[in-house]
């Protein structure tokens, strides 16, 4: 029982000296506090949206007894204020809330300026630079840091005012600055476009809460752009009008007169486009429309025009070729090298196994006795890597190839600055989507040779469209399918079973072989399965192939979300496999901590990195608020509010590993996955693995999923512009 009176209202104040926990959404927090009269520190509960050790909090409420963790108070009134003491002061500044100051350099302000420090941080920041170790540019970064920090609080209870959490308080400052409350405040939705990590609802609670009604006009415009938007990350250009009005009205809760009154003021915007695909009519970001048109357009360009370097002797050219390289071509091969050679454009496609590799090897040999400036590029890291490696030449990501604008935004390499290039050759081109592909082709110079490379059976790009897909259907641009698997392939069970899955066929599970490459694992979804992905990623495959399990292994997971989901599995294996670590940090409801391996989640073109980068924590500083991250040899530092970028890396979705190739790949399917299975999904994660591809699971979901052979239907234009056009 407590000794209080749990039902009369108290008043308590004092020193924050440690907080338990605080969520920045909701500003729920559990803080340990030093308060007069009090031998121990007291525990209290409530919500703030902002809070630091050593600030000195008010607050109303009573007391109450919690059977698991004792005599708590409960406060209803919460105000934290900066503290006015020089220990607390000490503390505050210590605690990593300015960026600069760590435990060091506030004892050491403290020291020197007592309780007049906030003074001087704020009014004489010359006399920082007076002590030792604060040079002038560290007293402007604590200064600076100073003032954004407070302005950064009022927007962060200005947020919390409305309902709304503030994780993204200091993001929504840096973009808008000292204007963030009157932009936020004139129209709220503008956050769900500028703010990456804030939607559309969040930015709907906050205009609900400004007094902005549930039938506006404003709001309807801004749902249907958020329902577009939407549909752009599941892949689609496009919806149709149905759809569209439909998703629309699920998501506003208003009537479907409202939502066309919407469609037809953005129309007259032009912010979305109505056109037809296959004569239903469909709504189009604008953007994404043209796009669509103008890389049809500029395709057909590249394929109707002649090559400037002549196509005569290829025939004699490729026994030279083949001996050169010590090769034995075969016949579809031959001919898509005189085909790629006597045309400006061309798709070469197949599954692994198929000698896709060696045929771009071949072409590249032809390219150098011509004579030719040949570039290669890949959509992501890994794959260009991949490419570099089986050719012997530099390849570069897509992006890197076009060079970040760092100054005005965009690519360097555009419309008005082309690429100095004669041939180009794109390999995993089915992950390209449309906005890229656009990038790259508007950059290419009129005389250049085109040559797209990948497997159209795999999944489509992470982002809307299905370029190689739409290219390939529209029967327009020459095409090479390339299907019979080498021999020296033959005895990979890798590639015959993923050839089997594509087709449909269900590869023999109970099949054993001494060093095959290929196993199935039975397992129950639960503990089993879970302690049985330990086991193997951790112990046998290390032991038996001689392998790092974090560098060597990857887990794809059909889903980010369940028990056997990358989520989850991330968390079990960042306990096996980095226990020892010497620093950690939690943001974003993860641990970090150094050791761990991570992936990039987005693109980031100031710091030159891209979706499903993968690197290894480097270091943490807690006193800068920095962690360094290991991509490849290439270390970026980022900002602790910048993590939400970041995820753990010891298990990924099989989306998220497109392009890459790993020595070993562990599948885990269960029926808890039964809405993502489907045989593209199964056939691509298979593909990813070169030595050693374990599938552990359910047979019944397994079999599902090869079963399986609905891909995504996605709503796109691009086919129609190439045959339309033609």
């Amino acid at each position: 029982m407590s000794i209080h009176n749990q039902n009369v209202k108290e008043y308590l104040s004092g020193n924050i000296e440690r907080i338990t926990y605080h969520n920045p959404e909701n500003g729920f927090c559990v803080l340990r506090v030093k308060v007069k009269n009090h031998k121990e520190l007291v525990t209290v509960t409530g919500s703030v949206p902002s809070v630091s050790v050593g600030e000195y909090i008010k607050c109303s409420g009573i007391w109450y007894n919690d059977r698991n963790h004792g005599k708590q108070f409960k406060a209803d009134f919460l105000k934290a204020l900066p503290p006015d003491t020089l220990e607390g002061i000490e503390k505050y500044l210590g605690s990593g809330l300015i960026k600069g100051i760590g435990a060091h350099f506030a004892k050491k302000l403290v020291t020197a300026f007592g309780d007049q420090v906030f003074d001087v941080i704020e009014h004489k920041p010359e006399l920082l630079s007076t002590l030792d170790g604060i040079g002038k540019i560290r007293a402007n970064s604590i200064c600076n840091n100073w003032k954004d920090q407070k302005i950064v609080r009022e927007i962060m209870i200005f947020l919390q005012s409305h309902g709304v959490g503030t994780t993204r308080a200091t993001r929504i400052f840096k973009t808008y600055g000292e204007e963030a409350i009157a932009i936020v405040s004139k129209d709220p939705y503008q956050l769900a476009k500028d703010i990456r990590g804030i939607g559309f609802v969040s930015a709907d609670t906050i205009a609900g809460n400004l007094g902005i009604t549930k039938d506006s006009l404003i709001r309807a415009r801004a749902g249907l752009s958020y329902a577009l938007l939407e549909a752009t990350s599941n892949g689609h250009c496009a919806l149709p009008l149905e759809i569209l009005i439909e998703n629309t009205q699920k998501l506003l809760g208003i009537d479907s007169s409202l939502v066309k009154i919407a469609i037809e003021k953005e129309i007259e915007s032009k912010t979305i486009i109505c056109d037809l695909i296959e004569d239903k009519p469909c709504i189009f970001l604008a953007s994404y429309h043209f796009y669509e048109k103008q890389i049809a357009k500029m395709l057909l360009s590249i394929d109707k025009e002649n090559v400037p370097w002549g196509d005569n002797n290829l025939q004699e050219l490729i026994p030279e070729i083949e001996q050169k390289l010590s090769i034995r071509l075969a016949d579809n091969q031959k001919e898509a090298i005189i085909k790629a050679l006597s045309k400006r454009l061309m798709v070469i496609t197949g599954g692994p196994g198929t000698g896709k590799t060696t045929l771009v090897k071949a072409l590249l040999k032809l390219l150098e006795l011509k004579k030719l400036n040949v570039k290669l590029c890949a959509p992501t890291g890994r794959a260009a890597k991949r490419l570099s490696e089986t050719t012997g030449l530099e390849a570069t990501t897509i992006h890197r190839l076009l060079e970040i604008n760092s100054l005005g935004g965009g690519f360097k390499y555009n419309e008005d600055n082309r690429l100095i290039c004669d041939y180009l050759i794109v390999d995993e081109s089915s992950m390209i989507d449309v906005s890229l592909f656009y990038a790259l082709i508007k950059a290419l110079p009129d005389h250049i040779g085109l040559l797209l490379v990948g497997d159209v059976d795999q999944l489509p790009s992470v982002g809307a469209g299905q370029v190689l897909k739409d290219i390939i259907n529209s029967n327009i641009i020459t095409t090479v399918r390339l299907n019979q698997i080498f021999r020296q392939s033959e005895s990979s069970a890798i590639i015959t079973n993923a050839h089997k899955v594509n087709k449909g066929i269900l590869p023999d599970l109970n099949f054993r072989k001494d060093n095959s490459d290929f196993y199935f694992i039975e397992a129950e979804p639960g503990d089993d399965i879970i302690n049985k992905i330990i086991t193997i990623t951790c112990d046998r495959i290390p032991k038996k192939f001689n392998l790092n399990p974090i560098n060597d292994i990857q887990l794809l997971c059909p889903m980010q979300r369940g028990g056997t989901g990358a989520r989850s599995l991330n968390t079990e294996l960042q306990k096996v496999l980095n226990p020892n670590y010497v620093k950690e940090i939690t943001k974003f409801g993860q641990i970090f901590a150094v050791g761990d391996k991570v992936m990039q989640t987005e693109n980031n073109y100031d710091k030159d990195t891209y979706n499903g980068d993968i690197g290894i924590i480097s270091a943490i500083d807690q006193e800068e608020q920095e962690i360094t991250i290991d991509f490849y040899g290439n270390k970026v530092v980022y900002d602790y509010d910048d993590l939400d970028q970041i995820t753990l890396a010891y298990a990924t979705t099989i989306h998220k590993s497109q392009g890459s190739e790993y020595p070993v790949v562990i599948i885990p399917i269960t029926m808890q996955s039964y809405m993502m299975l489907t045989r593209n999904l199964v056939y691509t994660a298979i593909t990813r693995g070169k030595k050693l591809v374990v599938i552990i699971g359910e047979k019944k979901a397994f079999a599902m999923a090869v079963k399986d052979s609905k891909s995504s239907n996605r709503y796109s234009r691009l086919k129609d512009w190439l045959q339309f056009q033609h």
